[in-house]
């Protein structure tokens, strides 16, 4: 089994940075994805930020020269460097991990429980 485990969230004046951290445990050798989400009240769930095994990333339009993901493989750990944030940006912030090999077996499309991300003055 995979559990991601998300931090970093809260209440942020809007201009200001916050980062938000995902640290993923349990049967995992590799992880090919791993990548950030975002659901505001009343809309879809959308993509902010995916990063793959190679280092390629791919982001949301909106969030495009704001936010800058990274990752640390041996640490099994996501990370999302907010900067400048909107109003906007206020969210629950889910991190997924997919196409992870385990110990004799594969895990796709893995979820954390989410952060709240608020950004108000």
């Amino acid at each position: 089994q995979v559990r991601l485990v998300e931090s970093g969230g809260g209440l942020m004046q809007p201009g200001g940075s916050l980062r938000l951290s995902c640290a993923a445990s349990g049967n995992i050798l590799s992880i090919d994805a791993m990548g950030w989400y975002r659901q505001a009240p009343g809309k879809q769930r959308e993509l902010v930020a995916i990063i793959f095994s190679n280092g390629d990333t791919n982001y949301g339009d909106s969030v495009k020269g704001r936010f800058t993901i990274s990752r640390d493989n041996a640490k099994s750990t996501v990370y999302l460097q907010m900067n400048s944030l909107k109003p906007e940006d206020t969210a629950v912030y889910y991190c997924n991990a997919d196409r992870v090999r385990g110990s004799g077996r594969w895990y796709f499309d893995s979820w954390g429980q989410g952060t709240q991300v608020s950004v108000s003055s």
